[in-house]
Order: C-alpha cells, then sequence, then structure tokens
C-alpha cells in the first residue's frame, strides 16, 4: 500500500480560518482535500473540494468560516492499524481520503485512494472548441489561432491536452475552423501525449455548440465539451462524477464573480430609505465554460447550422429535462482578452503544474 507520507503541514487550516484559505490550501497541495486543526494541531475536521462544491451551491460566501462546511467525524485510521483494515475503509463510498491520528488525536500522515491505485483510463469522450477566431486577441491571432498562443514553454492547447491525459481521458474530438492547419499540425492524431485526437472541421463559424451536431450518433455515454482558450485545474472527472449522480441532462461548470458597486447603496421602501450599505459585494456564478452532456443532447443540432450552448441548455430546460451546475473553485482563468493572456504567461509556472 502506497501512502502520501510526505510533508502534510500544507494540508493544515486553522478552525478561524475562511472558505477562502482552505481554497487555497487544497489548490496548493493538489489532493483535493484540508485538515482543520486547532492551534496545538489537533484535528477537528476535514474538507474536500466536494464539501466547498456543497457550500456554494448552498450560497454559502468563501469568506464564511470553514467549520460551516467541516465534517467533524472523518473517517480515520491509527497508526498501528493493519492494511487490510485501512483499505476496507474506502469501501465506503465517498471515502477518498483516511488521515492517520496519532493517540494525541495529531495528524501523522494522510492516505489518499488515488495513493492506492493507479488512475484508469477514462473512456468518457472529451469535445474541445477550438475554431473561433479570437478577434479580441488581435493582432496576436492574425496568424496563430488562439489555442496555439504560447503560455510559458508549450502552446495553451497542448497544455489543456496533456492535463487531460494526466487524468487519464483518452479520446479527444478537437472542433477547428480558423486558420486548422496550425492544430493540426501541431496536434496531429495525439498520439505524443497519450491521446486518440480527431478533428471535427467546420467549414463556417458554427458558435459554441453547432460543430457538436457532426457526433450525433457516436456516443453511448456521457460525455465533456470544454472551451479551448481556458486554463483550470478544476479534475474533469468530479465534474463527470458529480452529473452522473444528478441524472442530469447536461451539467455546467460554474465558477463565482464577485463585482464590487463602487458607490454606497441605498434601498428603498416607498420613499423611506430603508437601509445603506457601502459599497456592497455582488456574488453571481458564472459559466465556466466547461459542460458534461447526454448524448440525446446532440439530437437537438442540425448539422452545419449555428448553435450556441446556452440556447441548447436552454431547449433541454424548456423540455422539462434537468439541467445542474457544478461549482468549480479551483483556479480557473479564461484567456479571452489581452489582460488575460498577459496573467496566464505571468503565471505559466503554475498552469504547467498537472
Amino acid at each position: 500500500m502506497e501512502n502520501t507520507l510526505n510533508d502534510i503541514a500544507g494540508l493544515r487550516v486553522r478552525a478561524e480560518s475562511s472558505v477562502r484559505d482552505c481554497i487555497a490550501a487544497i489548490g496548493e497541495n493538489r489532493r483535493k482535500i484540508a485538515l482543520v486543526v486547532d492551534a496545538d494541531d489537533i484535528l477537528l475536521g476535514i474538507v474536500t473540494d466536494g464539501d466547498i462544491r456543497r457550500g456554494i451551491l448552498r450560497g454559502l460566501s468563501i469568506d464564511a468560516s470553514v467549520t460551516e462546511i467541516m465534517n467533524d467525524r472523518p473517517t480515520v485510521a491509527s497508526p498501528d492499524e493493519d492494511a487490510e483494515s485501512v483499505l476496507s475503509k474506502f469501501d465506503v463510498p465517498g471515502i477518498d481520503h483516511v488521515p492517520v491520528v496519532g493517540p494525541d488525536g495529531r495528524v501523522l500522515d494522510l492516505i489518499t485512494r488515488g495513493g492506492l491505485h493507479a488512475a484508469k483510463p477514462v473512456s468518457t469522450p472529451v469535445v474541445l472548441m477550438a475554431g473561433g477566431r479570437g478577434q479580441r486577441l488581435y493582432p496576436l491571432t492574425k496568424d496563430v489561432p488562439k489555442p496555439m498562443l504560447p503560455i510559458g514553454e508549450m502552446p495553451l492547447l497542448e497544455i489543456i491536452l496533456r492535463r487531460l491525459a494526466a487524468q487519464g481521458f483518452v479520446n479527444v474530438y478537437i472542433s477547428v475552423n480558423y486558420l486548422a492547419d496550425v492544430i493540426i499540425d501541431h496536434v496531429g492524431d495525439g498520439r505524443q501525449f497519450g491521446l486518440k485526437v480527431e478533428y471535427l472541421h467546420e467549414d463556417k463559424p458554427l458558435g459554441t455548440a453547432g460543430a457538436l451536431a457532426a457526433l450525433a450518433g457516436a456516443f453511448h455515454e456521457p460525455f465533456l465539451v470544454m472551451n479551448s482558450d481556458l486554463l483550470t485545474h478544476v479534475d474533469l472527472r468530479e465534474l463527470l462524477s458529480f452529473h452522473k449522480a444528478n441524472s442530469a441532462a447536461g451539467t455546467i461548470g460554474v465558477r463565482e464573480h464577485v463585482i464590487e458597486i463602487p458607490y454606497g447603496v441605498v434601498n428603498l421602501d416607498g420613499v423611506k430609505v430603508a437601509s445603506m450599505a457601502e459599497k456592497p459585494l455582488h456574488r453571481s456564478l458564472v459559466n465556466a465554460g466547461i459542460y458534461a452532456l447526454e448524448p440525446l443532447v446532440l439530437d437537438r443540432l442540425s448539422p452545419g447550422e449555428y448553435a450556441d450552448m446556452p440556447t441548447l441548455l436552454g431547449m433541454l430546460m424548456a423540455e422539462g429535462r434537468d439541467v445542474t451546475a457544478f461549482p468549480i473553485h479551483e483556479s480557473w482563468l479564461d484567456i479571452g482578452r489581452p489582460e488575460d493572456l498577459i496573467r496566464a504567461r505571468t503565471d505559466s509556472d503554475k498552469w504547467m503544474t498537472q
């Protein structure tokens, strides 16, 4: 049995920490867990990325106390527990992390499901939408399609492909139109990345969903769709599991976006002032450009016809089918504007990590 004996100090957050602090800790350690401890490093509970997503869905602010989402009765193991007993703890659905806790209540080690088993290949197809012109980044995109703009040592699209491969995905489709040859010449059949890549050729711009019509009848299981102009550390396997667990026709990855109103806001009751707030924050969940869809969705599209993803998902909801939202708290950056590209390049080392 292989465990994660390397340094667990970075997994710890204090009980007085915020959810935001917890997100940062989880993002840095890449193990999808934070250990909530008191001032003496005694374990009080754990927080997983799933706990954070559920908190966001119920409207919890990321500035709230981490104790509001903490599991204060986690499954743990003792240092002298035999391997068979520890392994049996992972037989319980939803148990992916087991802290090893000493008699004094301090965490000595953390055993993870990922440390016990090598990542299995994921048969789920992934469609990358790469046919756009990237007009807001012109003239940088005059001779280079946006997905091929360099971020550090490699093109944006290659970073995405390598992350898919690291998560176990194998089957990838890429929609191409503008400067398609540049993409195809670099990616090829995907063999160099450990992937099998096929292409959806658009004769004209078909929007964020139109190219999917070419796949009608090709899939018999849910599939993922992702814009090829974004960087994120989200584990797409988690999104896929969420989608299946909710038996949805479609799932949208969503991201919290906060806007500060730069003035004092006055709320009225008729002509009377009911309350005032100085520069309040307005929080919204926005579309993160990542989706899980059922094959039936493809029947709503016509080959060669323009279609946007919001319209397609709206059709499903109009039919009474469920469309769910999967909160993304991990690092995420949409590269639509020059300033976004600068940010990505400034933090290129961060995005290179799988």
